[in-house]
């Protein structure tokens, strides 16, 4: 059986929406010259306030663990550290939340290094190649320490920088790491960064005390005295206090991390501001398409495409394009409530986790419909830009993480299929395996045995049970295979 899902159209804009920041690659091409920057590295945002971390400043050799909750400014932290002047063979960037995305990533500066391939022959390569050479590595937002083994670089030339919630100190390479715990921000630094964006003014003290000198908190805050026309410190704390979004968790919400109201808060106040920017009334519908994808990156063209131009449009009361739709990115940038750089957004994921909650119980279904539609318009037929193909990959699983049964009513969504077909071609034929055992299970769940796209992602299954090498699996597979298609669909079924 042939998975006809794994054709798309390719459509969507790009546009221009900051500035540029770093390296930029254009169309996936890799000069492989060194010293390289990976491009991947997240901006550093505007008035970005330094953190104390003398385990990052001493570090010559080895690796460090930045450790701490949601939104203390982890990334930003690692961030910041990989954009300094480095006099290394390479910098590179990688997101650590899967083993699939850690392997994406290192095959893509495997790429860089060496004439390789496919994601398994790459990635080795570039873990053979930095035994000998110079490097600083970021691994970022790693979720679970077992998924690393095997994929550390190593190297008596080489940093490593990993960011995580997990705090238990676990080793990266032999005994050379270190564990480092980043907090909120002491109260120097969190005056420190609200002079730096509002100057000397009154009440700096008294507003980072009520945010409990949450970084990600004091930067929306910051943002929206700036912007808002007779807005200060105080008045901001008076704002705080008396919000809506409060008094709809009276003392029962606690938000993520255990931060009660802090974060919820200060995104309704930012929320409705940048709504009220031209053009009025897409931040909020844009930012609720974002929260259901990769925090780490999600493709500028995918919240350009068409999908979202229409589901913006439908509450809009007009025609939507594309400009407007990078403009509403822009007025959630202006309120520090998104970053990005020349061609991905980024959100933090405590800004994702408060949108999520606060949208209708029949709205997840539409925008789970929504996100992956975009995301398979923006997925080209041949994926020569293998970054791009691992962020459409990193998103859809993401997606699906959130959109539970949503993605399989009312049959199973072609992005789900178009995921594993790419995990595979891009060389991760076990991941592939993996992947369509899941997805073969949740076919079988959701819409029974004898369902088509069931019967597809077994089809799927045996041939990628074939490309590791295990023809007896994959034959005894086409032959079962094989026979139920005949019971469901009559032997003469195209």
């Amino acid at each position: 059986m042939n998975d006809n899902r794994l054709t798309g159209d390719v459509s969507g804009a790009a546009a221009q929406i900051g500035a540029v920041y770093g390296q930029v690659t254009v169309g996936g091409g890799r000069s492989g010259r060194l010293p390289y920057r990976s491009s991947s590295v997240p901006p550093v945002v505007k008035d970005f306030q330094p953190r104390s971390v003398p385990e990052l400043e001493s570090l010559v050799s080895g690796g460090v663990v930045l450790s701490g909750l949601g939104g203390v400014g982890k990334t930003q932290t690692a961030a910041e550290y990989a954009r300094r002047p480095w006099s290394v063979d390479l910098v590179g960037w990688v997101t650590a939340s899967t083993r699939t995305s850690v392997v994406s990533g290192l095959a893509d500066l495997g790429r860089v290094v060496s004439d390789a391939g496919d994601d398994e022959d790459a990635y080795r390569q570039f873990l053979n190649w930095c035994t000998t050479h110079s490097w600083l590595v970021v691994f970022d937002d790693v979720a679970d320490p077992g998924e690393l083994t095997g994929l550390l670089p190593q190297g008596p030339d080489g940093r490593l920088v990993v960011t995580t919630r997990r705090n238990e100190p676990w080793a990266l390479a032999a005994d050379s790491s270190e564990l480092a715990q980043v907090g909120v921000f002491t109260a120097a630094e969190s005056h420190a960064y609200l002079r730096g964006v509002l100057g000397e003014v009154e009440g700096i003290a008294e507003l980072a005390a009520l945010l409990g000198h949450l970084p990600l908190a004091i930067s929306q805050a910051a943002a929206y005295v700036k912007r808002t026309p007779g807005m200060d410190c105080r008045k901001y704390v008076a704002k705080w206090s008396r919000s809506s979004l409060k008094r709809m968790f009276p003392g029962e919400w606690v938000g993520v991390d255990g931060r009660r109201d802090t974060v919820v808060t200060t995104w309704g106040i930012s929320i409705e501001a940048a709504d009220l920017l031209e053009p009025v009334g897409l931040a909020r519908p844009m930012l609720t398409v974002m929260s259901l994808l990769d925090p780490n990156g999600i493709p500028l063209p995918v919240l350009t495409s068409g999908p979202v131009l229409s589901y913006l449009s439908s509450g809009s009361g007009g025609e939507v394009d594309g400009d407007d739709a990078a403009e509403a990115l822009a007025n959630l940038g202006r309120l520090n409530l998104i970053s990005f750089d020349a061609d991905q957004v980024f959100v933090h994921a405590l800004v994702q986790k408060v949108t999520r909650d606060q949208l209708p119980s029949d709205r997840l279904s539409v925008l789970s419909h929504v996100a992956a539609d975009a995301l398979l318009n923006c997925w080209p037929p041949v994926e020569r830009d293998t970054a791009l193909a691992a962020m459409l990959r990193f998103n859809t699983g993401v997606l699906a993480g959130h959109a539970n049964t949503h993605l399989w009513h009312p049959d199973g969504h072609s992005v789900l299929f178009r995921a594993g077909s790419s995990l595979g071609r891009a060389g991760q034929v076990h991941a592939a395996v993996t992947y369509h055992q899941e997805l073969h299970a949740g076919a079988n769940q959701h819409l029974g045995p004898d369902h088509l796209d069931t019967l597809t992602a077994r089809n799927n299954l045996a041939s990628w049970l074939g490309e590791t090498g295990n023809a007896t699996a994959a034959a005894d597979a086409f032959t079962e295979l094989l026979a139920d298609q005949i019971r469901i669909l009559g032997p003469d079924h195209p």
